[in-house]
């Protein structure tokens, strides 16, 4: 591994902000921390609360092309806390481990870009372009009133971004080996089928609606929607709630309620989805209501100047070659890459992310931030 020599300093800023209880979509001052981090090496700052939510926007620079940080805050809940080794929100250090909530998932990300920042602009404070952090408490809730409001902002003010860095956890075994150029589509269904309510003893007399829906749903869980590409896998379908009935086994429900996600790569869209589903729906004769939430449509940001800016300081750091992935969940990039931002995802390592004794490698945090500085340096230097 890379040393640095301000290793403390990312280390000692990501426990500052893991030791803030921000569950969300509560922020805990962690924005307050950043922006004074930030104000002191130039950045104009604009604290942007929409509703409950806290967000950041922090620029230097008014040039193009513009770089932007983007990262969130908050944290999910940590659980019993018994059942961690060390307080959730006490960071400690054992065997080179810093442990957390928020450690991976993404206080240590936020440190390493702010660290890397400070050195970059103290080496070259008249450097090309412009640097930005888009920081929200909105990722891990439902994300309404975080990113997605920041960015309609800037376009409605005509602030564009040309190349973000998202600190999501990206990484598999090592920091670096992955990084995401790009997201599968997310859309999920809330399909009501409903029949007849009656007694268990009569079926005659009643319509079981979970019968009527059953053979639909095996078929759309066996539907080929496509074959995916160089870039994506297969189109998804599954089945992630079923609710019917009061509890009671003698009668018959008169509704079955089933929550169905479909993640999607860029060979369907969101109307072919749309239309095969109630093809098939209507195919079965049921008597159904279906409402559609897109949570975000596919993304992918070819080979280009952030990717091989992203990939050469990986491999000058760690001298690692990263593999290009566009698997996992969704993330905030889904709402900035629409803008016409490239956008990679590039973060430690996500092998405890959202359990208990969620935890980071000190060292390789401090690589992170060395990554960062040097993807700097290639597009702004």
């Amino acid at each position: 591994m890379t040393s640095s020599p301000d290793i403390s300093a990312t280390q000692s800023l990501a426990s500052e902000l893991i030791a803030r209880k921000s569950v969300t979509p509560v922020d805990a001052g962690c924005q307050a921390l950043l922006a004074e981090r930030l104000a002191a090496i130039g950045f104009a700052i604009e604290h942007l609360r929409f509703d409950d939510v806290d967000n950041l926007w922090a620029r230097r620079g008014s040039d193009g092309p513009l770089l932007a940080f983007a990262g969130h805050t908050d944290v999910v809940p940590p659980g019993p806390a018994d059942a961690w080794d060390s307080d959730p929100f006490t960071p400690e250090v054992r065997d080179g481990l810093l442990y957390g909530r928020g450690a991976a998932d993404m206080k240590s990300s936020i440190a390493a870009m702010v660290t890397a920042c400070e050195r970059f602009v103290t080496a070259h404070p008249d450097h090309t372009g412009s640097i930005a952090f888009l920081i929200t408490s909105d990722e891990e809730g439902p994300s309404i009133n975080g990113t997605v409001k920041v960015i309609e902002q800037l376009e409605a003010r005509g602030e564009k971004i040309d190349w973000c860095l998202v600190g999501e956890p990206s990484s598999h075994k090592r920091t670096g080996d992955t990084i995401k150029n790009g997201r599968r589509g997310s859309l999920n269904g809330a399909l009501q089928v409903r029949g007849k309510q009656g007694h268990v003893a009569y079926p005659q007399l009643a319509d079981n609606p979970i019968h009527r829906a059953a053979p639909a749903l095996a078929e759309l869980a066996a539907f080929e929607w496509d074959n995916g590409n160089d870039h994506f896998p297969p189109t998804t379908f599954q089945i992630s709630n079923i609710h019917s009935g009061d509890g009671t086994v003698n009668v018959i429900p008169g509704t079955v309620e089933i929550l169905f996600n479909l993640r999607f790569s860029t060979e369907s869209t969101v109307e072919s989805i749309q239309a095969r589903t109630h093809a098939i729906l209507d195919s079965h004769a049921l008597d159904y209501t279906l409402d559609w939430k897109l949570s975000g449509p596919p993304f992918l940001t070819p080979a280009g100047e952030l990717v091989d800016a992203a990939t050469a300081a990986i491999r000058q750091v760690t001298g690692l070659q990263t593999e290009l992935s566009t698997s996992g969940g969704t993330s905030d990039g889904r709402f900035i890459a629409p803008t016409g931002a490239q956008v990679v995802e590039l973060g430690p390592v996500n092998a405890t992310i959202h359990q208990v004794n969620e935890c980071v490698s000190i060292s390789e945090i401090n690589d992170l931030s060395v990554i960062y500085e040097k993807i700097l340096k290639h597009l702004l230097k």
